[in-house]
């Protein structure tokens, strides 16, 4: 049933004219979350413990903060702030880090320290979205190998940015064999290269019409070349997001 639901996403994603289908399901499921988490769920025990232990990454804090819930944004960080505080408290107490030999290689990271790391380094709203994003992931595979609807839809969508290219073609070899991959990879690589040039030329043309020589002539697709180049190099799909 689960196989189900995310083929829904998946293929509306695919059905999109956005440069990169997959920063359309990302981007889906990442509006979600934030919704998610300053949603009723805020005051549930279970997703409550998770923000306390999790935090926010840089980005995704500044999405909370704008979904202007003032009091569950204070309620969300008043007890990360308590777990915090108890939990570095409690590793203070085991003593200060040792002193970095210059003779010697120190490979044991004081406990305090190795807490911090995993704490500047994890987000409730990224760990979300990254578990549900690798299914659908492999959902495109199934799909792929599946349904001959969906490998027509794949192979006249729009491409994919440089971060979704990588991650197709990395997870492509873990979930295909034979012709299957072949056909995949040929079909992927081409799709990326493609569009690629299709933008690089709109940025030409775009650059074109600042030129006196062109005040006439029509704008073709360069008008918004450069958004949806930001998109092919960055994954993002709305430059104007806070």
């Amino acid at each position: 049933m689960k196989e189900k639901l995310y083929t829904i996403p998946v293929n509306d994603a695919f059905a999109s004219s956005c440069e990169c289908p997959i920063c359309t399901m990302y981007k889906t499921l990442e509006d979600n979350s934030i919704e998610y988490t300053m949603g009723p769920s805020y005051m549930e025990d279970d997703v409550r413990s998770e923000t306390d232990r999790l935090g926010f990454c840089d980005k995704h804090i500044k999405q909370v903060y704008h979904m202007d819930n003032r009091l569950g944004m204070a309620w969300v960080m008043k007890t990360h702030f308590d777990k915090t505080i108890d939990d570095v408290e409690k590793l203070q107490k085991k003593g200060a880090a040792k002193a970095v030999s210059l003779f010697k290689k120190n490979t044991e990271e004081s406990p305090l320290l190795s807490y911090l790391h995993t704490l500047n380094s994890s987000c409730f709203v990224c760990e979300r979205v990254q578990n549900v994003f690798m299914r659908y992931i492999d959902t495109i595979f199934m799909l792929w190998e599946g349904e001959s609807d969906f490998r027509e839809k794949y192979k006249n969508c729009n491409g994919f940015c440089n971060r979704h290219y990588e991650i197709l073609i990395r997870e492509a070899s873990k979930k295909l064999r034979g012709s299957s991959l072949e056909e995949f990879t040929a079909v992927t690589d081409k799709l990326y290269l493609d569009n690629m040039k299709r933008v690089r030329d709109d940025l030409a043309w775009f650059i074109n019409k600042f030129d006196y020589k062109y005040k006439d002539e029509p704008w073709k697709n360069a008008r918004d070349s450069v958004i949806r180049s930001v998109t092919k190099t960055n994954s993002i799909i709305d430059v104007s997001e806070k």
